[in-house]
C-alpha cells in the first residue's frame, strides 16, 4: 500500500481532513534556545543562511520539538537582491541594511546567475528532505516582489513609504524592478522545488495600504507572473500566496493568481475564510502571533473558534505572521497539541 501525502499537501489538493494540517511562520528559530545557540556560532546572519549544515539544523529544529505538519526551510527574503548583486548585511539590533541600488539594466544582467549564487539553499533544502519523516512536508519560499522591492529602495526596513510614493511617482521604473524580481523569484522557487521542496510560498510582507488599482499592479501581477512561469518550467508543487494587510483585496488577489493556497492575516474574518474555501482554495492562518505569545484561556478559546469556523474546508492552522522571539515555548506547545490531539513534552 502505496504511503499518503503528507496532510499539508492533501490540504492544498483541497481535502478537508479530520484535522487541520498544523506549521508556523518563523517556527524555525528566534523562540527556541537551541536555536540561539545555533545562531551564535555563526559569523553573520547571511552566512548563517547561506550555510547548508547550519541551515539544515535550523530548519529541523522546531520539527524536533513539536509534531508541526510543515518544516519551512530557513533562509531570508532579502537573499534574492543579495543574488542580484546589492549589498546586503544584518546589524543587530537594527534589522537589515542594503546597499545602492544598482541600475535595473545591472540587476537584469544578474539574473540568470542569482539562481546559482543562492544554490546554497538547495543544498539546505535537500539535507532536510532526506532526514525529514515522509509525512511532513517541506516548503520552501521567496520574498515576494513588490515586498523585496521596498527593502531593495529604502535600502532597510521602514514604513514603507518612501517605497509606496515611488511607486506613483515612477512607475515604469518600479515595474521594469518588479519584472527583474518576477524573474529572479520564479528561477529561485523553482530550483528550490528541484531540490526537494514540496510546496513553495510567495511572502508579500507588505501589501497594506495600497490602493486597489497599485495592488492590482504591484501585487497582483507580480504574482501571477511568477506562477505562470514555475508552471512553464514543469514544476507542479503547491504553492501559497500571502499577501498579509491586504484586508478585502484579498478576495481580489485570489481571482488574479492561480495558487493553491491562500494565508489570510489576522484580520481576516470567518465569512473571507469560508468564501474561499467555497471556491476550492485552501485557505492558511490566521491566529494572532501576539495571543500566541500572551498565551492563557484566551488563546484557548481563539483556537477552538478557529477550528469551529474553518475545519470543514480545506485549511491549514497557522499564524497571521511570525513566531514573536519571547513568545514562551509552552505556548507553542500547547497550540499544538490543541490542534493535533498530541500530547507534546
Amino acid at each position: 500500500m502505496s504511503t499518503p501525502p503528507p496532510k499539508l499537501l492533501r490540504a492544498l489538493a483541497g481535502e478537508t481532513l479530520e484535522r487541520p494540517p498544523i506549521w508556523f511562520m518563523r517556527q524555525a528559530g528566534r523562540s527556541l534556545p537551541e536555536y540561539r545557540e545555533l545562531r551564535s556560532r555563526a559569523k553573520d546572519f547571511i552566512s548563517f543562511c547561506l550555510d547548508p549544515e547550519m541551515a539544515a539544523e535550523a530548519t529541523l529544529q522546531p520539527m524536533r520539538r513539536f509534531p508541526m505538519d510543515g518544516a519551512i526551510v530557513f533562509a531570508d527574503i532579502l537573499l534574492i537582491p543579495l543574488a542580484l548583486g546589492q549589498d546586503v548585511w544584518f546589524e543587530a539590533g537594527e534589522g537589515p541594511k542594503l546597499g545602492e541600488l544598482p541600475p535595473i539594466e545591472a540587476l537584469r544582467d544578474q539574473v540568470e546567475a542569482s539562481t546559482g549564487r543562492l544554490s546554497a539553499v538547495g543544498e539546505t533544502l535537500a539535507r532536510v528532505r532526506a532526514e525529514l519523516e515522509p509525512d511532513r512536508a517541506l516548503i520552501g519560499f521567496a520574498g515576494a516582489p513588490w515586498t523585496v522591492a521596498t527593502y531593495m529602495l529604502e535600502r532597510k526596513g521602514s514604513e514603507r513609504e518612501a517605497a509606496r510614493a515611488y511607486a506613483y511617482a515612477h512607475p515604469d521604473e518600479l515595474d521594469a524592478l518588479l519584472d527583474v524580481l518576477v524573474d529572479a523569484t520564479a528561477r529561485y522557487l523553482v530550483m528550490q522545488a528541484k531540490a526537494g521542496a514540496q510546496a513553495l510560498k510567495l511572502f508579500e510582507s507588505w501589501a497594506e495600504s495600497l490602493s486597489e488599482d497599485v495592488f492590482e499592479r504591484i501585487v497582483v501581477r507580480p504574482h501571477a507572473a511568477i506562477v505562470e512561469k514555475v508552471r512553464a518550467a514543469g514544476v507542479t508543487v503547491p504553492i501559497i500566496g500571502f499577501p498579509r494587510g491586504a484586508g478585502a483585496q484579498v478576495e481580489t488577489y485570489a481571482e488574479g493568481v492561480p495558487v493553491e493556497g491562500i494565508a489570510l492575516d489576522v484580520q481576516a474574518t470567518a465569512a473571507l475564510g469560508r468564501r474561499l474555501q467555497a471556491q476550492g482554495r485552501c485557505i492558511q492562518g490566521a491566529l494572532d502571533n501576539l495571543l500566541l505569545r500572551e498565551g492563557g484561556p484566551a488563546l484557548d478559546a481563539r483556537v477552538d473558534q478557529l477550528l469551529a469556523q474553518w475545519g470543514d474546508g480545506p485549511w491549514i492552522f497557522n499564524l497571521g505572521h511570525g513566531v514573536l522571539p519571547d513568545t514562551p515555548i509552552e505556548n507553542i506547545a500547547r497550540v499544538v497539541s490543541r490542534v493535533t490531539g498530541k500530547p507534546v513534552r
